[in-house]
């Protein structure tokens, strides 16, 4: 009999996984519509969904591996970077899905929100103020007018499957939507500055890397309090922390 695995849990949602099936659990069925629908439509390999029964979304398991995690070493050729960066641009050239996504945030709903986090991050002594003064610096480039591509809006290096240097299958869709198409670079090369110039070449087109790099402190200031306060740990070696330091 197979065992069940705990990919992920916090209060909000819980993965498991049980041989090559995964089991999504999700109180807020919402987001399960949008992962079902954007897997439809996206010009990427995505998951197969097996069965759905709210509030249980089962769908099989991909081949492959990751590159890597964040505050891990990352693993690959520069071919399968470049490779997921072909794979990024497909899905950004797509035809738009019709919702927004969590990259489409407007420009001053999120800056509000990074005023609100940089202050409470420093009042609640969780970072130096002079480390959450510069990041916020950093991060004002990416706040900025964008025009709208389909993105996964969660695009975490844990997200994508390679297997040698082809791009296998993209998982986690319930952030995808109309959104900032650096934000999903951004978020894939997070805590992996080594492997973006790859991404970058196999995105194939210009990129501004300052607001890569806007992202990577904007990200990392938003994600600080709600890691901690959801069992994970920001300031392991390697993550959201050490991302925001590598900006002074």
């Amino acid at each position: 009999m197979d065992e069940v695995t705990v990919v992920v849990a916090h209060s909000e949602r819980a993965t498991l996984r049980v041989g090559d099936v995964f089991l999504k659990v999700d109180a807020d069925q919402a987001r399960i519509d949008v992962e079902v629908e954007a897997m439809a439509l996206a010009p990427v390999p995505t998951p197969e969904v097996l069965w759905r029964k709210p509030p249980v979304l089962a769908i099989a398991a991909v081949p492959g591996a990751t590159l890597g995690r964040l505050g891990g070493p990352s693993t690959g050729s520069s071919a399968a970077w470049a490779a997921a960066g072909a794979a990024i641009r497909k899905l950004h050239d797509a035809p738009l899905p019709p919702r927004s996504g969590g990259a489409g945030r407007s420009i001053v709903a999120l800056a509000a929100e990074l005023d609100d986090e940089c202050e409470l991050l420093v009042t609640n002594g969780l970072l130096p103020a002079g480390l959450v003064t510069r990041n916020r610096q950093v991060a004002e480039a990416a706040l900025r007018p964008w025009t709208p591509a389909f993105t996964h809006g969660d695009l975490q290096i844990a997200h994508v499957f390679v297997d040698g240097d082809e791009v296998t299958g993209i998982i986690d869709w319930s952030e995808a939507g109309q959104g900032d198409a650096l934000y999903d670079l951004a978020t894939f090369t997070l805590g992996h500055e080594e492997h973006l110039d790859d991404v970058v070449a196999g995105y194939g087109t210009d990129v501004d890397l300052d607001v890569i790099h806007a992202w990577w402190s904007l990200r990392s200031l938003l994600a600080v309090r709600w890691l901690t306060g959801h069992g994970f740990d920001p300031f392991a070696p390697g993550c959201e922390v050490d991302v925001l330091r590598s900006r002074m």
